[in-house]
């Protein structure tokens, strides 16, 4: 049987310089990305109940673009920031996922 050899990697705590191994877990991990403030995604997933606004409109922030039903509660999904609606990704009535991209914004 083929012995694994371990591979360690350097991580500095407080000026003092460390060894240890990675978990498969760790490695395996999903990169964080930083969220796109032109997008506007679903925190939950749910059915789109209604959509408030149209492509090309101008929209202030607080203004509330579309309506999304999630374990029988109506949620007000509302407008970030000051901005016009550049594409418009769900319909009415649709099932939507976590993290699925609703609306972006420009």
């Amino acid at each position: 049987m083929e012995e694994k050899k371990l591979e360690l990697v350097d991580f500095v705590v407080t000026a003092r310089k460390y060894k240890t191994t990675l978990t498969k877990k760790f490695i395996n991990r999903t990169v964080y990305v930083a969220p796109n403030p032109d997008e506007i995604k679903s925190y939950i997933p749910g059915t789109v109940i209604s959509i408030k606004v149209k492509v090309g409109q101008k929209v202030k922030a607080g203004e509330t673009i579309m309506i999304q039903e999630a374990m029988k509660m109506m949620n007000q999904i509302k407008m970030p920031r000051d901005g016009a609606i550049k594409e418009i990704l769900v319909a009415e009535g649709q099932r939507i996922r976590k993290s699925d991209l609703m609306i972006v914004i420009e």
